[in-house]
């Protein structure tokens, strides 16, 4: 919106043309989303307070959890409202990728409240039963999916790109539906299951998006993507600023949810998040690169299947707890530990996962 206005007063004064440029309008986003955050922040949780939106606990978990209990939750919102007013300020609204990736992000946000609402304020246990729960996020995936392969201009928007390898790119053609499926809905729910203390799963979300966000700028770039030997991508540029946005919305919101939190995510968050880094990876052409720098939530996601895989098949349990974070809770670990320990282990598989542009 404000790259239509800088671009019409340009007309009258060169200097608003700076609003043109994707670096500094990608900065803009940050800050405004994290400002919007800040600001808005106090308000959500004394009204998720007022209208008692709480959370529950479950009692089979660590005993410390049970302190946590009616704090309030759904805070997710609050993210989703600052990701999409800083976009639609900042980004591109011509632009089909940047409206594609934001509209995903609220759709899934949307899955996420309906489970919420009827977990906290209907006092439902199940919430929305899981099957429609997958079953929207499917259909939310595939049509996205859809959407991307038969609107692609460019073979280069269908390959797979593999990592270390500067000529692996094989066309996938239709099985790129497939991809986008598995990439979206599993990246959702991996954010859904890590999300279980305070902050541990926000920050390596703004982590992973921030990495997201270079490589959006570099695959939008021909001349760095001819570089680093990545896909050209024409028009993916403009999705560093709403990676940008959700690094502003996700510090705002750490700021109230860091350990001891005031306010939790919630699916309405979680699983929103998750579908946002899973949608622009795909956008970009780099599934594989979301792979190692969201290892955490690969961890936490394998450690609930294998989890339940050896329960019941051997009646036994690998882990103390699943997910992973619950396991070292039950060993003795506080909670602070385990979350900056997380942080500091997405640190380095981000480095690493930036690491795979260059090293080909």
């Amino acid at each position: 919106m404000l790259l239509w206005f800088g671009e019409w007063l340009a007309q009258y004064h060169s200097g608003f043309g700076v609003v043109t440029y994707l670096t500094l309008r990608a900065i803009f986003s940050v800050g405004t989303a994290l400002a919007v955050a800040l600001i808005l922040g106090p308000v959500v949780i004394r009204k998720l307070r007022e209208y008692q939106i709480g959370q529950a606990i479950r009692e089979v978990g660590p005993k410390s959890h049970l302190s946590k209990a009616g704090t309030p939750t759904m805070g997710g919102a609050l993210i989703l409202l600052s990701i999409a007013l800083s976009t639609l300020l900042w980004g591109d609204l011509e632009n089909r990728y940047v409206w594609l990736v934001l509209l995903v992000t609220l759709a899934f946000g949307a899955i996420g409240w309906v489970d919420d609402y009827r977990k906290v304020v209907e006092k439902n246990s199940r919430g929305l039963p899981g099957r429609w729960k997958y079953f929207w996020q499917s259909v939310l995936a595939l049509i996205a999916g859809a959407y991307l392969f038969y609107s692609a201009q460019s073979p280069q928007e269908t390959q797979l790109v593999v990592p270390f390898f500067k000529d692996v790119m094989p066309q996938l053609g239709m099985m790129f539906i497939v991809l986008t499926y598995f990439v979206v809905v599993g990246s959702s729910n991996a954010v859904n299951l890590t999300d279980g203390l305070d902050g541990l799963a926000i920050m390596p979300t703004v982590m992973v998006a921030a990495a997201l966000g270079v490589c959006a700028y570099l695959a939008g770039n021909v001349n760095f993507a001819d570089y680093l030997h990545i896909p050209y991508i024409a028009d993916s540029g403009e999705l560093a600023v709403f990676c940008a946005a959700i690094v502003g919305a996700g510090i705002g919101f750490l700021w109230f949810n860091t350990y001891p939190a005031q306010v939790f995510m919630g699916d309405v968050g979680s699983l929103a998040l998750g579908a946002a880094l899973g949608i622009v990876a795909v956008v970009i052409r780099q599934e594989i690169v979301l792979f190692i720098m969201g290892g955490i939530f690969v961890a936490e996601t394998v450690s609930v299947i294998l989890q339940v895989a050896s329960f019941k098949m051997t009646g036994r349990r690998i882990f103390r707890m699943a997910p992973l974070h619950h396991h070292f809770e039950l060993k003795g670990w506080p909670e602070p530990r385990v979350i900056v320990r997380f942080w500091i282990i997405t640190i380095v598989l981000v480095l690493v996962g930036l690491a795979t542009l260059k090293i080909r």
